[in-house]
């Protein structure tokens, strides 16, 4: 058996790892999605200190490391070693999100596959997205070879809009996977109709929503089941990793199985499978990092009600609207429209410079998700055209136009979710560079 490895060892041989990143990594600061401050635009040297500066993430302590080398030291590093953290995190996280069952994964996107896989969805099948998503959403809908179908965004929410779902239904939609977008939940009523309706399930994109509830309940069981990240900047993390959860006993055991090289004892099997485990080093620092996630939430709570007050009061900013039903955000990013026109034409590229320079680092978000290459060369894939006919993916690709979205997107701004973490007196920052900027113009 290897020797224990020690706390005071482990700590010290992180730090300087940090310590050597941070200094390599020193002729710039990466801020968020798109946007990069070179040395020679050090905020520093103007008096001013970015919210990422104040602010570092992830967050950890010995709390973490001592998680860590407790599975070092167990030498039970994975599911089928017999260790311990992966079912207390997922009792912790089912208990957290009001699930009876919580199955973790490698990631966001597995835990997304790991459903459509549990459904037995495939070639031939449809499944409803939003376009305002990170491109993860797609590709586990494209990874079963089923086909994505857009609907647009609500411009006001950032959400789909799920008064044009119904209409995107057809005889081969065998799901709806509506992503609740920067940590906010969807329109469940409407969702949920929809599907009932239909008799079709639907699948929460919960990826960016921990904590998020609707009308008092946390989302990830509205609906068949929820997917999480815990991807670096998500709220809960662990550098990788995801969950799924449900309330249906029978749901819970083909993901598990589906998760699981070969299938597991006591479900049919599909014929299908994949690795999508979770290491218990990664449950044990979820672990420790879902008591810090309950503790920065009414943070991000208070910061994000009282930013909206002051940001309401520009004219020209538009916060994303909660739907009314959306008793709580999970608030991974801080999402608002920019309209130029209150700004004397000033272009967003501009605006998000301004305000880096104002020592206030915001992203311009998403791009249009549905008009990417990515997304459009799915019209011509080979595989594609076999399976559904050249015809049908010409028309595929024309089907695909979100004017909605393409709007949203032109306009967006995002702040991510440390942002949350500051201090009231950063909110009021953050709305006097805006509104200065606005002045200055």
């Amino acid at each position: 058996m290897s020797s224990p490895v020690r706390r005071r060892d482990l700590i010290a041989g992180v730090a300087a790892t940090a310590a050597a990143c941070l200094t390599k990594n020193s002729s710039a600061v990466a801020c968020s999605p798109g946007l990069e401050f070179s040395a020679e635009e050090n905020l520093e040297a103007r008096g001013l200190t970015s919210d990422k500066a104040k602010v570092a993430w992830p967050m950890w302590d010995e709390q973490e490391a001592e998680a860590l080398l407790a599975v070092l030291n167990s030498g039970k590093w994975g599911r089928t070693s017999g260790g311990t953290q992966l079912k207390k995190f997922e009792a912790a996280f089912a208990e957290s999100m009001q699930a009876k069952y919580c199955l973790a994964t490698s990631s966001g996107t597995t835990a997304l596959m790991t459903t459509l896989g549990a459904l037995g969805i495939g070639p031939g099948d449809e499944v409803i997205l939003p376009p305002y998503t990170f491109v993860a959403s797609f590709n586990a809908i494209t990874n079963s070879y089923a086909l994505p179908v857009f609907v647009d965004s609500d411009l006001e929410s950032f959400q789909i809009d799920a008064t044009k779902v119904s209409a995107a239904i057809t005889a081969q939609t065998k799901a709806l996977m509506p992503v609740h977008i920067g940590g906010s939940a969807a329109d469940l009523d409407k969702l949920k109709a929809v599907a009932l309706a239909h008799n079709v399930p639907m699948i929460e994109d919960a990826c960016q929503a921990p904590l998020a509830a609707w009308r008092g309940v946390p989302v990830g069981t509205h609906g068949l089941a929820g997917c999480f990240s815990f991807q670096a900047s998500k709220n809960l993390t662990s550098g990788e990793g995801g969950a799924v959860t449900t309330n249906d006993a029978d749901f819970a055991q083909r993901c598990l199985a589906f998760h699981t090289p070969g299938g597991a004892r006591g479900v049919t099997s599909i014929g299908r499978g994949a690795n999508y485990r979770l290491t218990e080093f990664q449950a044990g620092l979820l672990v420790t990092q879902l008591a810090r996630l309950h503790q920065h939430a009414k943070l991000r709570d208070d910061n994000a009600a009282y930013l909206t007050s002051l940001l309401e009061k520009i004219p020209g900013i538009f916060p994303a609207k909660l739907i009314d039903g959306c008793t709580r955000s999970g608030w991974h990013l801080y999402m608002f429209r920019y309209d130029a026109s209150q700004f004397g034409g000033l272009s967003r590229a501009e605006f998000l410079k301004r305000l880096s320079l104002a020592g206030v680092p915001a992203s311009p978000g998403y791009t249009s998700l549905n008009r990417s290459a990515h997304v459009q060369a799915l019209a011509t894939n080979p595989h594609y055209v076999r399976l559904y006919g050249a015809e049908r993916m010409k028309h595929w690709a024309d089907e695909n136009a979100c004017p909605v979205n393409d709007r949203l997107c032109e306009q967006a701004v995002w702040f991510t979710q440390t942002k949350l973490l500051g201090s009231r007196s950063d909110m009021e920052k953050t709305a006097e560079a805006i509104a200065t900027i606005q002045k200055n113009v």
